[in-house]
């Protein structure tokens, strides 16, 4: 009788304590069973390989399948603008470079807003490039370069894959901060300008390693100086222009972005998955041969540099006047 009473107080005691539940770790947010990523270029082109590199990482990663899908046209915008436009459920995506800013400040006409159409989610990759000339001309370093060019005001000509490439402003750019004057050629494409310097009809071009490499171990191109603000590994032997121009710097970046409407929980995942992918064996192989290293920053961060790149750009093509037409 007393165990039976001494129970029944027990349970009245335990029904009347409170009663708390057990948190429960928070789902991680679903991407669409098919997920595309747009590459605003031809195949074969170096954003194109890596962006095969990263979709087969990024499936295992999420358990879904991810494909590329070439949109190339008018300096990436094509591709742009069908991202811009599309859901953000995840279900396409956009890999791109620094031409997406190039492209944005020089064409009057773009049909999407850089900023407000899109969603910044990964910097993958981001790298110096670097200032040659070709062997034929006399000068052995970028002071020399500079005095040269200061010496015969327009006289000296630097070619770019076109009006308005990230190459076209960069150089710009430089000119404008170490007060020189060149002439621009414009090519259709990187390799006809190179070839052009390799034979000495264009004295000058800013290119990233991958594009002029050959020409560089041929000895008809001389490599003088890298765009970065500071010195660069894989290229121990060249200064940063920096040296020589302080505060220069014009590096060329790889990054992923997302429709705007995606959700802030949907870009937090894909940053989380594509800054442990841009470390992979893959893709360092893609990125080690420019110089290039992944960046592992928060999709802010990434916001406020994707900013940043464009009001530096859009002062330089308002400035000088570069619109594509």
């Amino acid at each position: 009788m007393v165990i039976s009473k001494l129970f029944r107080l027990l349970v009245v005691a335990v029904s009347c304590l409170p009663m708390f539940s057990v948190a429960q770790p928070e789902a991680e947010p679903k991407f669409p069973a098919l997920m595309k990523i747009v590459v605003p270029f031809s195949p074969g082109a170096s954003n194109d390989a890596i962006a095969r590199a990263v979709s087969p990482l990024l499936a295992k990663r999420l358990g879904t399948t991810v494909i590329v899908e070439n949109r190339p046209g008018a300096a990436g915008v094509i591709g742009a603008d069908y991202v811009a436009k599309s859901p953000g459920d995840g279900s396409v995506l956009l890999l791109t470079s620094s031409t997406f800013l190039t492209a944005a400040v020089t064409q009057p006409k773009l049909p999407y807003d850089p900023v407000a159409a899109f969603a910044p989610v990964a910097l993958i990759g981001d790298g110096p490039m670097l200032l040659a000339v070709s062997a034929q001309t006399p000068v052995k370093s970028i002071g020399e370069f500079i005095a040269a060019a200061k010496a015969k005001p327009g006289a000296l000509t630097y070619g770019t894959s076109g009006t308005g490439s990230i190459a076209h402003l960069a150089t710009e750019m430089l000119a404008d901060a170490a007060h020189f004057k060149m002439t621009h050629i414009p090519y259709k494409g990187a390799s006809n300008a190179l070839l052009d310097m390799a034979g000495g009809q264009i004295d000058m071009m800013i290119s990233n390693y991958t594009s002029i490499a050959s020409q560089i171990k041929s000895g008809k191109v001389r490599a003088l100086a890298v765009t970065s603000a500071q010195g660069n590994p894989m290229f121990s032997e060249l200064p940063p222009i920096s040296s020589v121009v302080p505060g220069y710097t014009a590096d060329i970046w790889v990054a992923l972005f997302a429709p705007a409407s995606m959700s802030p929980a949907l870009v937090a995942r894909l940053n989380r998955e594509l800054v442990q992918i841009a470390k992979t064996p893959e893709v360092k192989a893609l990125l080690e041969p420019d110089g290039a290293t992944p960046m592992a920053l928060a999709p802010e961060e990434v916001s406020k540099r994707i900013r940043s790149d464009l009001a530096l750009w859009k002062k330089i093509a308002s400035d000088k006047k570069i619109v594509i037409e």
